[in-house]
């Protein structure tokens, strides 16, 4: 019996070509078979602990629709993110979700590594469900790539008052939507707003009952083209550098592979490079995105017109400013307010760590932070 199980685990470790082959050796009865029995379970560790060495973990990173994720997209299908992980020894893989909120929900359950959110999002869904979650890099902040659009023409915010607005409720849409009914002296309680998904957000808008809708684009920029007899009140460009993309990561995966960070900085930095007119792969890079995005190329150039990628440079430069330290305590007043961090008793519930060191909350309870560790360009 002992020899038939040591037998398996050997048989188990061969290809199904050689194992009919090998196995038959070693197939000795009585007494004869017992001075090889030390051999093989020395062979059957050996060859079992080579078939775990050779399986690699796969770090996947979710991302969903949205030009400004379009590097990521573009070095997943074009080898760029398989390099810098090879590079690095690792398997990494980005994964698109269809459902923005569900893909960040995801990553908290530990589906996935990373991904790619809105910083207020990183906030109010991993950090304040007790994951500790660390910002590799800024991606590139909103600069009116959302918005907030109402049907008719010459309309304002003022006239939002007691209308119904569809959106994805606390998200950013929501809070741009807050910030902007704030700068009219107006508040949540004058407008309804009705939850909807980002992957709805233009079918809702079909519907003639819709009066108004706040998202990003490139469903933004479906809606005013297919309904030209509309107006954007109040867009992203009016806050800068608040509706910020961040590629987040699992702190404590951080921890144990930081190459992970590098890699995928790396991978970024060499796609997003494409962006530039002068690149020599710049045509290349719009076409692919606009066949992703599901629009022109004209339509492409458009949408990362209103996208300002962070640099290497830039994006330090960010998460050490005062700015920043002031818009993310913004973001947590939000989020307090609108019960988002389950149990807090203040808005400084979740402790945040800007890239000088400095906390932002509560020092005992640091689970979002924004390290400037990988945000220098790797070699």
């Amino acid at each position: 019996m002992f020899f038939m199980q040591v037998r398996l685990q050997i048989s188990s470790c061969f290809s199904a070509n050689l194992a009919p082959i090998l196995a038959p050796t070693f197939q000795l009865e009585g007494k004869s078979m017992a001075k090889f029995v030390p051999s093989l379970i020395l062979l059957a560790v050996a060859l079992g602990s080579a078939s775990t060495a050779q399986a690699k973990e796969t770090y996947k990173i979710a991302w969903t629709i949205y030009a400004g994720s379009m590097p990521l997209s573009y070095a997943q299908d074009h080898g760029i993110l398989k390099k810098w992980g090879e590079k690095y020894g690792l398997d990494i893989k980005a994964v698109q979700m269809n459902d923005y909120i569900e893909a960040q929900t995801q990553f908290r359950l530990g589906a996935f590594a990373g991904s790619i959110a809105m910083s207020l999002d990183a906030l109010t869904i991993p950090a304040a469900g007790g994951m500790d979650t660390t910002v590799v890099m800024p991606l590139s902040a909103s600069n009116g790539s959302d918005g907030v659009v109402m049907r008719g023409k010459n309309k304002t915010l003022a006239d939002l008052k007691g209308q119904r607005i569809n959106l994805v409720e606390l998200s950013g849409s929501h809070y741009m939507l807050a910030r902007g009914l704030d700068s009219a002296g107006m508040s949540e309680s004058d407008i309804t707003v009705v939850n909807t998904s980002d992957s709805d957000i233009g079918a809702a808008f079909a519907d003639p009952s819709t009066v108004a809708v706040a998202s990003w684009k490139p469903q933004l920029s479906q809606i005013l083209h297919q309904f030209p007899d509309t107006t954007v009140v109040f867009d992203s460009s009016k806050i800068p550098n608040e509706l910020v993309d961040v590629l987040m990561v699992n702190t404590d995966l951080l921890k144990k592979e930081p190459n992970l960070g590098k890699a995928l900085t790396g991978a970024w930095y060499e796609a997003a490079a494409m962006l530039n007119p002068e690149n020599p792969k710049h045509g290349e890079f719009i076409k692919y995105s606009a066949a992703i995005l599901g629009t022109d190329p004209d339509s492409v150039e458009d949408q990362f017109s209103t996208i300002k990628f962070f640099t290497p440079v830039t994006a330090k430069e960010y998460v050490v400013s005062q700015d920043f330290k002031s818009k993310i305590s913004e973001m947590a007043a939000f989020s307090f307010k609108h019960g988002l961090f389950e149990s807090a008793s203040e808005p400084g519930y979740v402790g945040i760590e800007a890239g000088d060191g400095t906390i932002i909350g509560s020092a005992r309870n640091i689970k979002l932070r924004f390290p400037t560790t990988w945000i220098e360009e790797p070699k």
